[in-house]
């Protein structure tokens, strides 16, 4: 059977993904920061379609984290307790309101959470993704400033990695929540793009591709926002007039099967270098921001990333795709 690894499948759209792959018969590796959240859930995908669930302790936000849990995929890899991947969905991630504060290795939390951390992932998993295999990155609407997803969150700024790691430090302001969750979705959507050409250059067969799920409230992107507004925001009212000023609107059933069917459909697996997005039930291919196609911000973030992984990292970690 094919094995599938998604980061964040515990809850929300991933949960929702992870139970159409369940569904179709596909392993998973579920990877998360906590094995006691993750845990009924391996019961009920186990029980319900007699799939294997394997569980990985990962916390995008801090590298550490990253390394120790793709160390544990090379062993269950070599031990055979996991097939070779046939997708890496990077659907963790999530918006930190209030004070700015930093992860582990001193990088502002949201562009470590929801970009750096894949970036380390993706980079050591790599040689475990199996023939023309997929990585599939939740991304969002957001990322585009032009936009009235981008507007209504707050507006991108440039994808400079150095800067976004260090927000607020050096007697900087600090950006706005917003900015900094819409900032770390357009480093996101830039890398996949960068990834693919990357590959493509180095004739591999691994897909790159990128996902706006939509407006999806009730998943917990607004946990930290005061109770009123999470209420307000799962109301049909709200997604009426998303929908009506021109957000992209969606749900949590169409939005998981949707990442399920990006992550695993034969119609997707010569799709590199796309963004899809799902909006109102429909899922299809759109464009970007055009800042996301600008080939020589792409490889400055690139390598600025590299630099910013490479800080705590042994010697050989990173740059397998160069």
């Amino acid at each position: 059977m094919p094995t599938i690894l998604i980061t964040g499948g515990h809850s929300g759209i991933g949960l929702a993904a992870a139970r159409e792959l369940a569904a179709k018969g596909t392993d998973l590796v579920l990877a998360g920061r906590s094995t006691q959240r993750m845990q009924p859930v391996k019961d009920e995908l186990t029980k319900k379609y007699g799939v294997s669930v394997t569980l990985l302790t990962l916390d995008t936000s801090s590298l550490t984290s990253v390394r120790a849990a793709a160390a544990e995929v090379a062993k269950l890899r070599e031990t055979g307790q996991v097939g070779s991947l046939a997708a890496l969905v990077c659907n963790a991630g999530g918006r930190f309101d209030g004070e700015v504060t930093y992860s582990p290795e001193g990088y502002e939390t949201t562009f470590a959470t929801n970009y750096l951390g894949n970036f380390l992932l993706v980079d050591l998993l790599l040689p475990y993704l199996g023939e023309a295999a997929r990585v599939v990155f939740t991304a969002s609407g957001t990322h585009d400033r032009d936009s009235m997803d981008g507007r209504m969150v707050g507006a991108a700024v440039e994808p400079d990695a150095t800067l976004l790691a260090g927000d607020g430090k050096d007697g900087r302001k600090a950006l706005s929540a917003g900015k900094r969750y819409a900032t770390s979705k357009l480093c996101v959507i830039t890398y996949a793009y960068e990834l693919d050409r990357r590959l493509r250059g180095a004739g591999s067969t691994v897909v790159s591709i990128a996902y706006d799920p939509g407006s999806v409230p009730t998943t917990g992107f607004l946990r930290d926002m005061p109770r009123a507004v999470q209420w307000f925001a799962a109301t049909s009212v709200f997604s009426w007039l998303t929908k009506r000023v021109g957000g992209v609107v969606s749900d949590v059933k169409f939005s998981g099967a949707s990442l399920a069917e990006l992550a695993s459909s034969p119609e997707y697996g010569d799709r590199s270098g796309e963004y899809f997005q799902a909006n109102d039930g429909i899922l299809s291919s759109v464009r970007s921001a055009h800042l996301t196609y600008d080939r020589r911000r792409a490889k400055k973030l690139w390598e600025d990333s590299e630099r910013l992984v490479a800080r705590t990292a042994d010697a050989g970690d990173t740059g397998r795709v160069r």
